[in-house]
């Protein structure tokens, strides 16, 4: 969003919710003389002017001699509200025609069209929220699990903007204390070695938890990228579909049906992931199926989690442990779950064992031998399985994702930079206490702060505040 191409006061107005047929729709105005504005198309304007702030009022909206919907207007005064500007939030029915009517009105009578995330950007310049707030209301927005949802109202409640407050205080009565050591030195010959470097200690703990905190955090925001690759008819489709509990991939008994990846978001217990089902792995010289192949390899490069489906009617052949030792000899290693389909099968369970092109059992264990971690047979046909193996997934997501729910976690990729900068400034702040002037120290301890200042948004550029509430919804 350019916030240079609007006047912050100027009153704006936005449809709040979304444009489908609803029981109510809302349609949302803020800025300086908003209710006098509403109040010329209000059935019942002196009501609407002395309403108090906080308040409901009665009425319809009207054009002229037409009503136009029978509302309920909702008042907010300054600086008690959202934006903290003068606000109202308009209640209406929810069919298409009649939102967009009233919307209409009000950009007809005055009120400007608001940019994306321009309700929540005049929040945070008039002080209302900070900028890790702002953008956990984002998070929420996006939020495809309870998880997710619960780790972003965390930062929307402020335990990011507590946590980060907390270290500035070590860090400025750190900086107090230098200044007096520096100002009254009881040995003006070595005053490094009488600085007490505790508080910048815990500081430095408390930072290098946050920076490492973006790893699971991450995971929670844009989910993980879990791949569902074998050869052909190995059940890719079939697991598909019965994970997310509906017909979305065909399912067939020719080899090749899926030539093209599709992709669909599921909830393992929490962590949400995108789930791929690819074409099945073979030598092929139809061209279009060879190029779903190489895509197939393509996604299991980039996965975050790749469930390896073996036919157990089939057996474990030696293109699928070549498959499977490939990916584990990669720097880091994919995760990998090796998943034995069709258990329902009266033949599944002797040549699950076994090698399609031995005589020889592999192992009691087919996957003893290959590098993976974890091994599961499955029935998409009757759910056998499904359970142990979607609890496999978790564990082997949570990995990625380890961390104590009660603790403050970063809520994007800026803040961990941001965190990461003062964090560095702070070390080598402490590497600096023993043999160079604590003038020194002072200046990097100055540079930290003005790290964590652009993570709640204090000292922030344009072109960053640009990058995050163009990211928001219009009327957020």
């Amino acid at each position: 969003m350019d916030n240079t191409g609007y006047t912050p006061e100027e009153p704006i107005a936005a449809i709040a919710t979304a444009l489908a047929p609803s029981a109510l729709g809302i349609v949302r105005a803020s800025g300086r003389g908003c209710i006098a504005l509403l109040a010329k198309i209000f059935s019942r304007p002196k009501a609407l002017l002395e309403a108090g702030g906080n308040t409901i009022v009665y009425g319809w909206i009207v054009d002229g001699d037409e009503r136009i919907d029978e509302v309920l207007v909702s008042v907010f005064k300054a600086p008690k509200s959202f934006t903290g500007e003068e606000m109202a939030e308009i209640s209406c029915h929810g069919g298409v025609s009649v939102v967009t009517a009233v919307y209409s009105l009000l950009l007809r009578s005055g009120f400007r069209q608001a940019e994306r995330g321009e309700f929540t950007f005049r929040a945070y310049i008039n002080g209302k929220t900070d900028l890790t707030k702002a953008e956990a209301v984002r998070e929420i927005i996006d939020s495809k699990t309870d998880a997710s949802r619960s780790h972003a109202a965390g930062r929307l409640a402020g335990n990011l903007y507590g946590t980060i407050d907390s270290v500035k205080k070590l860090i400025v009565e750190t900086i107090a204390d230098i200044e007096v050591e520096i100002e009254y030195p009881e040995d003006e010959e070595n005053i490094a070695d009488s600085f007490d470097d505790t508080k910048l200690r815990r500081a430095e703990k408390s930072l290098s938890d946050l920076a490492s905190s973006w790893k699971s955090e991450k995971i929670y925001q844009d989910g993980a990228r879990v791949v569902l690759c074998g050869k052909t008819n190995a059940g890719k489709s079939s697991l598909f579909n019965s994970l997310l509990k509906e017909d979305r991939a065909i399912v067939s008994d020719i080899e090749g049906t899926t030539r093209d990846f599709i992709e669909s978001w599921i909830d393992f217990d929490g962590i949400p992931a995108r789930l791929f089902d690819t074409a099945g792995l073979r030598e092929t010289e139809d061209v279009i199926e060879a190029r779903g192949v190489e895509i197939t390899k393509d996604l299991s490069a980039e996965a975050d989690l790749i469930l390896y489906l073996v036919d157990s009617t089939v057996g474990l052949t030696d293109e699928d442990s070549a498959f499977i030792n490939a990916h584990g000899e990669k720097k880091p290693p994919v995760p990998l779950i090796l998943v034995f389909t069709k258990s329902d099968s009266e033949s599944s369970s002797t040549k699950s064992t076994k090698s399609a092109n031995s005589t020889n059992s592999v192992s009691e264990n087919p996957a003893q031998n290959l590098r993976v971690e974890n091994s599961v047979s499955i029935s998409s046909k009757t759910g056998e399985g499904i359970a142990e193996l979607c609890s496999l997934v978790k564990t082997a997501l949570s990995k990625s994702a380890e961390t104590d729910r009660n603790q403050t976690g970063l809520g994007s990729e800026r803040q961990k930079v941001s965190v990461e900068e003062a964090l560095e400034s702070v070390r080598h702040a402490l590497s600096l206490t023993k043999d160079f002037a604590l003038d020194a120290v002072v200046q990097d301890l100055e540079d930290s702060l003005d790290a964590l200042g652009a993570v709640t948004g204090e000292i922030t550029p344009d072109d960053i505040l640009g990058s995050i509430f163009s990211r928001f919804c219009v009327g957020k």
